[in-house]
């Protein structure tokens, strides 16, 4: 059976906020996307990198002029990535899946809000 583990305190995460945990020496990341909690094994599937410790920000999107050309770069505000330090995988936070593959996804941990506080199990 799985053991839980008491992260923080759910109104101590806004939305955007993140927290890795160490539970027996699994890290889990547990984040607040559009005021829903999410966590997520903090392990990149593609070298097992720590995923949660990297760069959040809207998805990045190229807007292709009529010949073809990149002109700029826009964010599309509807999504919210991760993107892996140590070799740039992004996944969708609410998700996990990778924006360049949806069979490359990150793995859920089990993620429970009981009496104002937020657990993970693993």
């Amino acid at each position: 059976m799985p053991k839980s583990y008491l992260v923080c305190r759910a109104d101590e995460l806004n939305d955007g906020d993140r927290r890795v945990v160490s539970c027996d020496g699994v890290e889990v990341g547990v984040f607040k996307v559009d005021g829903q909690f999410v966590a997520w094994h903090n392990e990149c599937p593609h070298r097992e990198g720590p995923v949660c410790q990297g760069r959040i920000y809207q998805r990045v999107v190229e807007p292709i002029a009529g010949d073809g050309t990149v002109r700029t770069l826009a964010y599309d505000e509807r999504v919210t990535n991760i993107v892996c330090s140590w070799h740039g995988y992004e996944f969708d936070l609410k998700t996990g899946i990778n924006q360049g593959s949806d069979k490359i996804r990150l793995r859920k941990a089990k993620l429970e809000e009981k009496d104002g506080n937020i657990y993970v199990a693993v």
